[in-house]
């Protein structure tokens, strides 16, 4: 079973590929890494260093930032990061204590 850590870093590549409107060659390409490798970032089996991440997200044309933001744009900003994610994620984040925003719906 993935992390925490690991499905918010497969997430926010596959956030980052899809704004992009690519496939996961053709991501792995423009960021400088294998498909598989990708493939396994993506579904959390691994988890790429903090520097290997910026770097992928750099290439790409995107920066990582953390804000501190009002309760209510959290909220936003939450569920549509939690739109990325797969039900088997969903459910393993439920079964580890964490709610998410779609629950309150």
């Amino acid at each position: 079973m993935s992390t925490v850590e690991e499905q918010v870093a497969g997430s926010l590549l596959r956030l980052a590929r899809l704004r992009l409107g690519l496939s996961q060659t053709a991501f792995a390409d423009l960021v400088g890494i294998a498909q598989p490798t990708l493939s396994a970032y993506e579904s959390g089996r691994r988890q790429p260093t903090m520097p290997t991440l910026l770097r992928m997200l750099d290439r790409a044309g995107l920066e990582l930032r953390l804000d501190l933001v009002e309760r209510d744009d959290h909220d936003r900003v939450l569920a549509e990061w939690e739109q990325t994610l797969d039900d088997a994620t969903r459910q393993r984040l439920r079964a580890q204590g964490y709610r998410l925003a779609s629950d309150a719906a």
